[in-house]
């Protein structure tokens, strides 16, 4: 009976509060929003966030600025979009390495408790690139390289724990050869470290790294994702070229919000980030990044964001990384 009663209130509070809700969605935004990046300016998450951040400041008629909240590869900001307002006034900018992070640190909020997913915005296969004077000019090369010398060759790659630096684990592990790893604070910085010689390869950001492929710095040597790139088309996968079937590493860019902010609010932004996904001119800006425009919505991405976590946990377990 007392269990009968207690679920009538609640229904009773929910029915009361719904239309204050709906008003507050509906007069939403009143102020500007803010999109928090837990990595470094030059990013792929940093132009994703001020691309999809411009289109939104055009939608709602209100500033959209972007906060630049790097440290601990990503812990910083994440844990500053958790502790935010509830209010719908800023979002995370979430990448793959969002789901890799819990794999090897203990975090200070829950990756699925303290957020609630709005919808994934696109995906991305990383780019595995060497400098233009290492003298291996396909997967199989550079693998022999490695084996020539084992230890000498330096993967830069992103922060600890971070998607890019776990898909290196996992490349090493299936391919067996021995190079160091060397993390960096976020894609920039590691791709800066190859540039000027003091790497030997990387799994970069195609949109970080194209340019730098075209002028003849970097060489290209296969994608981490599960087709080829529309915009690298002669460029095969890893899994191609190494005969590595199933290997994958590609990045992914979604918003999240705090938990407890408004479902009103948050079905608000859903439906203004779906409009905004489906303008050409954003279809054609993510595949010249290398990848495609990859809209899914609430529980289904939150699914989909579950197994991501699973996934990187297991690289991590067989890779043996200790936590943080």
């Amino acid at each position: 009976m007392r269990r009968t009663i207690f679920r009538s209130l609640i229904a009773v509070l929910a029915l009361l509060t719904l239309p204050s809700l709906v008003k507050a969605a509906d007069s939403f935004p009143s102020k500007p929003l803010r999109i928090i990046v837990a990595t470094s300016p030059g990013g792929s998450n940093d132009f994703v966030a001020r691309m999809i951040g411009a289109k939104l400041s055009e939608r709602l008629g209100q500033h959209v600025v972007v906060f630049n909240r790097p440290g601990g590869g990503g812990v910083i900001g994440y844990e500053l979009g958790a502790n935010a307002n509830p209010d719908g006034y800023t979002l995370v900018l979430a990448s793959a390495s969002f789901a890799a992070l819990p794999a090897t640190h203990r975090l200070p909020y829950d990756p699925i408790k303290s957020f609630v997913p709005i919808a994934k915005l696109g995906t991305g296969p990383f780019l595995l690139v060497v400098n233009a004077k290492v003298p291996a000019r396909s997967v199989k090369e550079l693998i022999a390289l490695a084996k020539q010398k084992p230890g000498d060759l330096i993967m830069a790659s992103g922060n600890l724990g971070t998607a890019p630096h776990l898909g290196t684990e996992l490349f090493l592990r299936l391919t067996g050869v021995d190079m160091r790893v060397v993390p960096f604070k976020g894609g920039g910085p590691a791709l800066i470290d190859i540039l000027g010689g003091h790497s030997d390869a990387s799994f970069s950001n195609i949109v970080q790294a194209k340019p730098h492929v075209a002028s003849g710095r970097l060489r290209a040597l296969a994608t981490g994702g599960s087709k080829r790139s529309a915009v690298l088309p002669d460029v095969p996968t890893v899994a191609e070229a190494a005969g590595l079937p199933g290997y994958e590493n590609a990045n992914w860019w979604s918003f999240l919000v705090p938990a407890g902010t408004p479902a009103p609010i948050v079905n608000k932004l859903a439906n203004e980030l779906k409009a905004i996904l489906a303008l050409e001119d954003v279809k054609k800006w993510f595949v010249n990044a290398g990848g495609d425009a990859d809209y899914l919505r609430g529980p289904q991405f939150g699914r989909f964001m579950a197994k991501e976590i699973a996934k990187f946990k297991r690289i991590a377990k067989e890779a043996k990384l200790k936590m943080q």
